[in-house]
């Protein structure tokens, strides 16, 4: 098991690279780069967002490093119109069956909807809609959609899960999985139910069976009155970490500092020499 040494100071993403890799930018928010296209999932990256306050300096997208935008659902810290802006109108959206209207009455008009099982090509990659246990409503009135993961596939295979809870399909969404990236808390003081929290994403991972898995979803936003001690706030990450160990010892744990990578390639090639 390898983990990265603590830190939650953003750094920027590096220019564009061949090759496949992943970057963490904060909470569910991640660079995926395989098969020359660049795929970020959930972007959110303010330094305020109603009642939560960003940990570190605000983040900002460079749109020309940007070809698709995958989003799981509807919740404010998943789909934030002031995170969106930067972006060109130009990319592409990949969203819930349902979402697409909202987006396109806000000025974005290249939007695909999906819903589980469906899959769209985004160049060499595949990107296909999985399922996820997890409400989705957009505020008290807004627009109310399921919730999704993605399995994003081409030369090697990576597993966003968004939002979501254990449930039954979890182990067939695919056969062969090279990373797993996983929530593991949330910005306030306690999770509700449609949540992963360190012990069930260490539990996912005998259902998923990644040779990586990557902590998402923590310690980058926090309610407004609650620590921002890098201990606490890192404490979901490393029990996570402790956990997958002890259940699935055999599954490489990366817990990345904001702005951190991993080079699936390299990854994949020295799992496959370990056969």
């Amino acid at each position: 098991m390898s983990v990265a040494d603590e830190e939650l100071t953003p750094r920027r993403p590096e220019p564009r690279q061949s090759g496949q890799r992943l970057t963490w930018l904060g909470h569910s928010t991640v660079l995926l780069e395989l098969e020359g296209v660049r795929l970020l999932t959930d972007p959110v990256g303010r330094g305020r967002m109603f009642h939560l306050r960003r940990v570190g300096e605000a983040l900002q997208f460079d749109p020309r490093v940007v070809d698709a935008v995958l989003i799981s659902h509807v919740h404010y810290d998943h789909l934030d119109l002031p995170s969106l802006k930067p972006l060109r109108r130009s990319s592409q959206f990949v969203v819930p069956r349902g979402a697409g209207s909202w987006l396109r009455r806000r000025g974005f008009s290249h939007v695909i909807e999906v819903e589980p099982g469906e899959q769209t090509q985004i160049r060499g990659a595949t990107v296909r809609a999985t399922h996820a246990e997890h409400e989705s409503r957009r505020g008290p009135f807004g627009v109310e959609t399921p919730a999704i993961g993605y399995l994003v596939s081409g030369s090697s295979s990576t597993y966003f899960a968004g939002d979501t809870d254990l449930f039954p399909g979890m182990g067939s969404i695919t056969d062969h999985l090279d990373v797993a990236l996983l929530p593991v808390a949330g910005w306030g003081p306690r999770l509700p139910p449609g949540h992963l929290d360190p012990r069930s994403a260490a539990e996912a991972l005998s259902l998923l069976r990644p040779r990586i898995a990557v902590p998402i979803h923590w310690g980058t936003y926090r309610r407004l009155g609650l620590s921002r001690d890098a201990l606490v706030l890192r404490e979901p990450a490393d029990q996570f970490a402790r956990l997958a160990a002890e259940l699935m010892p055999e599954v490489e744990i990366r817990v990345l500092p904001v702005g951190g990578s991993v080079d699936i390639g390299m990854a994949t090639k020295q799992s496959m020499g370990e056969r």
